[in-house]
């Protein structure tokens, strides 16, 4: 295999042993990167390291220090910091199994392949690979990369693995304190009829290929037109949409969408929001939805999973 193992080690479980190398799944994607300019002068920013009253310094004399007390630093070296003795820096133990379903995808990190070192590591990895494969579960351990310990997940993939690192539950925000606001209430029937179709109607299977950065498509254009000289103008923002909006609205542009084939009808700049009257199902019962807000009691607060 062509590309660098971003880790090698083992995989263990009970008293199995399978080595094993890890490649990184993912890569950048398309990206415009920019330079700092000097206007007047069109020369590009440039950085130096520097040490109060000494000036630029020598990057070999350049090393890690932990501020322990303001201007007061332990320093360490790269050496030292290697020699941290842990064992998740060579060996992932699987401690526990889960179904798939049971962690939230908010959870996951990075991925990476996981593949067998060797010949004689494939049988073992063979059969802990259709084991969960079976059961339709997750293997969980900790494992130590690139100067930190992971919580990490492990799961088949084809005829190998996907090895993910998964945030720590400080790393994530609690979901209550974002959603505690919203009200506890059921929508219309009709409406969410309406929103059903429409999703059905533009469903399809993921095909990540379908989707590209049309940002920065946007800005190769724009450095190729200014390149070339031409005259920039600034597309103006499209208006905001009302928030006044109330249900009668909200079903006359779910009909539309649906008219238009499934496409939404926000994607249309041109046209401009239906008139109320367009609602020909259940005329009281809009009535009565548009006259809620001013009667409803206090919702009850849903708790939101943290």
């Amino acid at each position: 295999m062509a590309a660098r193992a971003y880790w090698q080690g083992q995989i263990r479980l009970a008293l199995v042993s399978i080595p094993v190398e890890i490649y990184s799944a993912t890569r950048a994607g398309a990206s415009i990167a920019f330079n700092q300019i000097h206007e007047p002068s069109g020369k590009r920013i440039k950085y130096e390291k520097v040490a109060p009253g000494i000036g630029p310094v020598d990057p070999e004399e350049i090393v890690k220090g932990f501020q322990y007390e303001k201007g007061k630093y332990v320093l360490l070296n790269d050496e030292e910091i290697e020699g941290v003795k842990l064992e998740s820096k060579k060996t992932l133990e699987l401690t526990q199994f889960v179904d798939q379903s049971e962690i939230d995808a908010i959870y996951y990190d990075k991925p990476y392949y996981v593949v067998p070192a060797d010949d004689l590591a494939e049988e073992a990895f063979i059969v802990l690979h259709e084991a969960l494969r079976r059961q339709k579960k997750i293997g969980l351990g900790q494992l130590a990369l690139r100067g930190r310990e992971y919580v990490v997940s492990l799961k088949p993939c084809g005829r190998g693995m996907v090895l993910e690192t998964l945030r720590y539950s400080d790393e994530v925000n609690k979901a209550v304190s974002y959603f505690r606001d919203i009200p506890d209430t059921k929508p219309e029937e009709d409406l969410l009829d309406l929103a059903t179709t429409l999703i059905e109607k533009k469903s399809a299977k993921f095909d990540a290929s379908d989707y590209h950065d049309r940002y920065v498509d946007a800005l190769k254009e724009l450095i190729e037109r200014k390149r070339k000289g031409k005259t920039i103008e600034a597309d103006e923002e499209p208006a905001a949409q009302s928030r006044g909006s109330n249900v009668v609205d909200l079903m006359a542009a779910l009909k539309r969408s649906l008219e238009k084939g499934g496409k939404a009808a926000a994607n249309d700049g041109d046209d401009e929001p239906a008139p109320t009257k367009t609602r020909a199902a259940k005329p009281a019962a809009a009535k009565k939805a548009a006259a809620k807000p001013a009667a409803r009691k206090p919702a009850a607060r849903k708790r939101a999973a943290g």
